[in-house]
């Protein structure tokens, strides 16, 4: 039986379908955010030295690569958590 709060009247179902949409959506802002200063720095160096466009460009995936993880990692917790609030 899912616990209601006093004062709201809302279940923590209730609080869950609030709150995991709205984690994703701000881990989603981040990870845009993140992505597009990324790739903006990474294209300026580049066109400041286009002799190490290889090597700019190298790093610039491995750390886009790392940054859309973190959101990725912010779904699958999402994911555990609404499954254990189906549970308990």
């Amino acid at each position: 039986m899912p616990m209601e709060h006093v004062a709201t009247g809302m279940t923590s179902g209730a609080w869950l379908a609030i709150t995991v949409p709205l984690s994703l959506g701000m881990a989603a802002m981040a990870s845009a955010f993140g992505l597009s200063r990324a790739v903006s720095a990474a294209m300026e160096a580049m066109a400041r030295q286009p002799e190490a466009s290889g090597q700019i460009q190298t790093a610039m995936v491995i750390g886009c690569a790392l940054i859309e993880a973190l959101t990725i990692y912010v779904l699958v917790i999402s994911f555990v958590i609404v499954l254990m609030g189906k549970i308990s």
